[in-house]
């Protein structure tokens, strides 16, 4: 039976964007903490652990996120796991979301001036020291705007949790769009809360990289 857009409708659509945000911050938290490591390693001075790192990397972003959620999502299954859209969303994201950070902050990490390096390598700092106390510090500063600027698309490739059943916000809409038959309407609303979300991150990047500009100068 349709029924007619109301109030209970956009209150579920709205406690929906509670999912969407918990589903980004586990994936961030996730895929910087493993980003951090694929970082480091791409950066290594030993050739096995930069290789195996590069495939990682090459591996998560020369394949679809669709297809990601999928693999993990339905390869647990045969392989004896039970996850449910939950969990499996939040794997196959912070598994993807690891190697974009990884490449981003394997870039910020090779901006710091080579004279850093020599320097620091001068004073006796191995691997560790050096990356602990004067290349992660000045290599910080370079990656929190692109890091903002992943994190909004995170937040909108969370909308493609919603095929394997996971209910965040795309998913609510399309509950509400079934009941309802407002695609418009609903869909319209869900990208409007999207763009709430999102927009105040995009100003904040762009402020952070203006800033950075000018701190360079």
């Amino acid at each position: 039976m349709i029924r007619a857009f109301s109030y209970n409708e956009f209150l579920f659509l709205l406690s929906a964007v509670q999912w969407t945000l918990a589903l980004s911050a586990i994936a961030f938290i996730g895929g910087a903490t493993v980003g951090l490591v694929i970082a480091l390693a791409r950066t290594s001075d030993i050739k096995a652990v930069r290789l195996a790192a590069t495939g990682y990397i090459q591996l998560f972003q020369g394949t679809p996120l669709l297809m990601q959620l999928f693999l993990v999502f339905f390869g647990a299954t045969v392989m004896g796991l039970d996850l449910n859209p939950w969990t499996a969303a939040a794997l196959g994201l912070t598994l993807n979301a690891s190697a974009f950070l990884g490449e981003i902050w394997r870039g910020c990490i090779q901006a710091v001036p080579r004279g850093q390096w020599e320097a620091a390598s001068a004073l006796g700092l191995r691997y560790p020291g050096l990356m602990r106390y004067v290349i992660l510090p000045q290599a910080v500063k370079v990656a929190v705007p692109p890091t903002v600027g992943f994190l909004v698309q995170l937040i909108k490739s969370t909308s493609l949790a919603a095929i394997i059943g996971f209910t965040e916000l795309t998913r609510a809409g399309q509950i509400v769009n079934n009941a309802t038959f407002q695609p418009f309407l609903v869909f319209g609303i869900v990208a409007v809360l999207y763009f709430l979300m999102c927009w105040p991150l995009s100003l904040l990047s762009a402020r952070l990289e203006r800033r950075y500009a000018l701190a360079t100068r």
